[in-house]
């Protein structure tokens, strides 16, 4: 890898906290950088603070009248605005939600900004990844949407094309929608079906506005996929049409909640799945974007067992120094689970599985549901974007 890499983290990004007993704690964030640590990754990464993002930045995706919204209920956390998404079941009030929230904005934007600038040829913010935010409306965890508003930057800054692939276990439905009928921006989200999971959006028929027709490709998967499943429907599909899309940059979302262990969701990927994941995104930035990639976190809920060591793959990765999966977690590492949250951590990087799968050229089968569904997405997408889905 040629060009330096960079993580954006300063500890004020884990001020992103809806509270304890919430499923979203910046304990995983924490834990993701203290292992990284441990294991060395950081040491080929160069780490910078994030900015704030300013109303300006905010508003190129956000209403006016929704960023007052959320400046209110950081003030005033014990009234809810559920006209805006803020403090329902799932989206809380806290206090200084807007700076909270706008510093996740900005770690966003310097990533994109590094490798959009030549500062860095990877660049990433696993505290990002905030993908259900809607312009009026916060969603799922999401208050500020920063991958949207990195794209945007992105493209007010000269980048022609852009490429968004989203892993996360949910629909990127936030994303999709501020770029729904924008042809210079390709959304690709691979998720559990709408059928059995929030948000219930991202059939395979959702490709696209009008004069953007092809720019959004959607790839549901049944419940219980695992790693061979999801990783046959990612090669059936993501590289062709990012190949086809020609992007100036890459931006990806790496919610790992598609892990088997995960509370919130029904797919039964394993680290070793999710890290072949990253290793292909990373290869896919290389062959059709010069290598800019910008890496965003994103859901993931096991935040003991499972998101510290995905994530420390993925951070890994973007420094261009893979982890063996069966690197020892290490000790030190270990012993601080142990006496800070009285819990037993893995033992190593793996979890002892073979990411193989069967390419989508060994054939067709009509008789299971995740063969249905990639066929469905190739069959509505790949000839809008030019491709032919028999092959």
């Amino acid at each position: 890898m040629s060009g330096e890499a960079m993580l954006v983290f300063d500890e004020g990004l884990t001020a992103y906290d809806f509270g304890h007993g919430h499923p979203m704690s910046p304990i995983r964030v924490d834990l993701t950088v203290r292992l990284a640590r441990a294991l060395g990754v950081l040491d080929h990464l160069k780490v910078v603070p994030a900015p704030v993002a300013d109303d300006a930045l905010l508003g190129t995706v956000h209403t006016p009248e929704y960023i007052a919204a959320v400046k209110r209920a950081g003030d005033d956390p014990d009234r809810p605005d559920p006209e805006h998404g803020l403090g329902t079941e799932d989206t809380y009030c806290f206090q200084n939600m807007h700076e909270a929230s706008a510093h996740v904005v900005g770690a966003s934007v310097e990533a994109a900004r590094a490798v959009w600038e030549g500062d860095a040829l990877h660049a990433a913010n696993i505290t990002g990844g905030l993908h259900h935010a809607m312009p009026s409306a916060a969603s799922g965890f999401c208050v500020y949407n920063d991958p949207a508003i990195a794209i945007r930057w992105l493209l007010d800054h000269g980048a022609e094309r852009v490429a968004y692939v989203d892993v996360d276990v949910h629909h990127g439905d936030g994303v999709q929608a501020v770029f729904y009928d924008d042809p210079r921006v390709l959304t690709v989200s691979l998720h559990e079906s709408p059928t059995t999971l929030f948000p219930g959006t991202g059939s395979a028929g959702e490709t696209g506005g009008p004069g953007a027709e092809g720019t959004a490709v959607n790839i549901p998967l049944p419940p219980g996929t695992g790693d061979a499943g999801w990783l046959r429907a990612f090669h059936a599909i993501v590289p062709d049409v990012v190949r086809a899309f020609r992007p100036s940059v890459l931006v990806t979302q790496h919610g790992c909640d598609s892990h088997v262990e995960d509370p919130l969701a029904h797919l039964t990927k394993t680290v070793d799945g999710q890290r072949a994941a990253y290793l292909a995104l990373h290869d896919l930035a290389h062959e059709v974007a010069g290598g800019r990639w910008v890496a965003t976190g994103g859901g993931g809920y096991a935040i003991i067992d499972v998101v510290p060591r995905a994530w420390s793959h993925l951070l890994a990765i973007v420094a261009g120094n893979p982890i063996d999966p069966q690197t020892p977690v290490p000790a030190s590492w270990r012993e601080d689970v142990r006496i800070r949250y009285a819990r037993t951590a893995p033992l190593r990087m793996t979890d002892g599985v073979d990411a193989s799968y069967a390419a989508w050229s060994t054939g067709y089968n009509p008789d299971t549901w995740l063969d249905r569904s990639i066929k469905a997405t190739r069959d509505i997408s790949f000839p809008l974007l030019g491709l032919d889905p028999s092959y």
